[in-house]
């Protein structure tokens, strides 16, 4: 177990893990399709440097990212791969994404000018990755409106189209008729790009659960996400990888006490003791990213137990009813998700409790969260 000095609530990351996830993206689509590892949202909440390195030295041939800020974080960190700002760029950034040599999405000609006089200021070609909308109805082109598009945009100077992209307006179901039809759309807006006489270098449209179980829309290149962070998308497709969990959110017991029975703990007393028990505090809250909703309903991990909130979540605490865990005391390590011993509790775990999904467990460990770096997790 790490040692970290002053609060003990940290976001413990394996690079092993994230190095191996992105392996088994690489094996499942093949040498011949292209791994962009998607680290927005400071790599779904695990550190967008340290996850970018991994994913890098794994093998992927560059980074996705929403938010052009995200990029430069990334650049300011000496990361020189290619970076895709897959949210496309606003109004006042294009000279930052050109002197920085990242590649914009665009959906619109005047954004695609933008970038070039920009590039021309700088004595450089932007790179575009054309956005498509085939299904999702959030950006990017209609396809009948790609060939116009490409036709316009091969003469702005100072552009290169790198690459076409779309996608899926599901993250988990992609072996579905509507994601076929999707599939096929953007199949046609990419014959549409080529009628224009546009011949993008990367064609992508896979995320993860596509990685996982539909081969047809791997094209040259995939946008792997949750996957790299060690979940699957959908219970069906877990057995598909061997994904690891990259993340493990763990605390320590700040106080113990035991209590008689039908004493309530917490604010406005929602849990009330149906027997005499024994309280654990710990120091972590809603602002930490444990949602209020775990209140009274998710469990942790002491002593390789699984133990049940007591009481609502509080911004910077929570209790635990620990009474069947006699040796429970302060200093003890509690396992808010991932492994202690041989019990786990998974990010989509606590996202069941809380009624939302893995992706926005990961991505609320809050910034006061230390992330920790290890090869791997010990006990």
């Amino acid at each position: 177990m790490v040692h970290v000095e002053g609060r003990p609530t940290v976001a413990e990351v394996s690079l092993g893990a994230l190095r191996e996830n992105c392996r088994q993206a690489r094996t499942l689509v093949g040498d011949r399709v292209g791994v962009l590892a998607v680290v927005k949202a400071d790599g779904y909440g695990h550190g967008a440097v340290a996850s970018a390195k991994a994913f890098l030295e794994a093998g992927a041939v560059g980074l996705g990212v929403s938010l052009a800020a995200e990029g430069l974080e990334l650049r300011r960190a000496g990361i020189t791969a290619p970076i895709v700002v897959l949210g496309g760029v606003f109004d006042g950034e294009e000279p930052m994404v050109v002197a920085n040599d990242m590649a914009a999405a665009v959906w619109t000609l005047e954004r695609a000018r933008a970038l070039g006089k920009a590039a021309a200021a700088a004595g450089k070609v932007a790179a575009l990755h054309v956005k498509v909308n085939t299904g999702m109805t959030r950006l990017g082109l209609d396809v009948e409106e790609v060939r116009a598009f490409g036709t316009a945009v091969r003469d702005v100077p100072h552009v290169r189209t790198a690459g076409v992209f779309s996608h899926f307006a599901s993250a988990d179901a992609v072996d579905t008729a509507t994601a076929h039809a999707q599939r096929e759309r953007f199949r046609r807006a990419v014959d549409e790009l080529h009628a224009a006489g546009v011949e993008p270098e990367y064609v992508h449209l896979a995320n993860s659960a596509a990685v996982l179980c539909e081969p047809e829309a791997h094209f040259n290149l995939v946008r792997p996400g949750l996957m790299l962070y060690g979940y699957a998308p959908a219970p069906h497709l877990a057995q598909v990888a061997a994904l690891q969990p990259a993340m493990r959110l763990r605390t320590r017991i700040a106080q113990t006490r035991r209590i008689p029975f039908d004493t309530p703990v917490g604010y406005g007393g929602t849990w009330v003791a149906s027997r005499p028990s024994t309280i654990a505090t710990l120091p972590l809250g809603y602002a930490d990213g444990l949602h209020r909703l775990a209140s009274n309903r998710a469990q942790m991990l002491v002593g390789g137990r699984r133990v049940d909130i007591a009481g609502r979540v509080c911004m910077d605490h929570v209790m635990l009813d620990v009474t069947a865990v006699t040796s429970a005391a302060a200093g003890d390590h509690v396992v808010v998700f991932g492994s202690q011993g041989r019990e786990v509790i998974g990010a989509q775990e606590l996202a069941a409790w809380t009624d939302t999904i893995t992706y926005e467990v990961l991505t609320s460990v809050g910034k006061r969260v230390p992330r920790v770096y290890v090869e791997e997790f010990d006990g």
